[in-house]
């Protein structure tokens, strides 16, 4: 009997993945979702999952296995200005 033995960056990819399919549902259950108590548990719910996705995401980031390149100083000021035109004002 061959026994599989899986590396640290397949399981941690394979968490990141689970994550993201997770965060994908709660944010579709909480988009089509009537009653506000509902809601407000699934959005928790999806909050702790955003949660998770860092942590391993982090993981992974730390031990090389997700590396992300620095970003040019004028691409991160036009993302900012982008996004900020997004957020709605109170």
């Amino acid at each position: 009997m061959i026994q599989e033995i899986y590396t640290d960056k397949e399981i941690l990819a394979d968490a990141l993945t689970a994550e993201k399919a997770a965060t994908n549902n709660y944010n579709t259950f909480a988009n089509e979702c009537v009653h506000n108590n509902v809601r407000d548990a699934i959005l928790h719910c999806l909050e702790q999952e955003h949660s998770i996705q860092e942590d391993v995401f982090n993981m992974m980031h730390e031990r090389g296995y997700y590396p992300t390149p620095d970003a040019e100083a004028n691409k991160v000021q036009g993302a900012k200005q982008k996004f900020a035109q997004c957020v709605k004002t109170v």
